[in-house]
């Protein structure tokens, strides 16, 4: 079972964040004062069973008590269909985990990460690669700040 409300930081572990994607899912993880957003990887999507395994895992390996789904949504407000794959992984990823699995906003965090790349001055080369895991990071701290202001 998944809460979509926030979820207030009342202890020091952290919070994991996953921005998925049908082909890749990109991961970040929080400090334990729930302050700092690092990027922590990008894994290959397999099968909606196999992640969530596998994100179940980085979160004990992480000691992460929460983890964010970044989801998409369509112009009626409503989860546009890659939203809805993500809510399912949300769902199975609910039934290992028992611990909070919050449904979030992701909207433009992969062209936001794109653009930090930029301003960060890093070239277009290096820029190819996949920015899952600090789109995953932007997710991250869009919940911290809401959960911290």
């Amino acid at each position: 079972m998944y809460n979509a409300q926030l979820m207030q930081a009342q202890n020091s572990t952290c919070v994991l964040a996953v921005d998925w994607g049908s082909k890749r899912l990109g991961i970040a993880v929080s400090d334990p004062t729930r302050k700092i957003a690092r990027p922590l990887g990008v894994f290959l999507h397999t099968s909606r069973v196999d992640d969530a395994e596998k994100i179940v895992e980085l979160s004990r390996e992480n000691h992460a008590d929460v983890i964010i789904i970044g989801v998409t949504y369509d112009d009626e407000n409503r989860l546009s269909p890659s939203g809805r794959s993500a809510s399912r992984l949300a769902d199975e990823i609910s039934k290992l985990f028992g611990k909070p699995v919050i449904l979030w906003d992701e909207s433009f965090t992969t062209q936001a990460a794109k653009e930090l790349q930029i301003e960060k001055g890093i070239s277009q080369k290096k820029r190819r690669g996949h920015q899952d895991d600090i789109a995953a990071e932007l997710l991250l701290k869009d919940y911290l700040e809401k959960i911290n202001s």
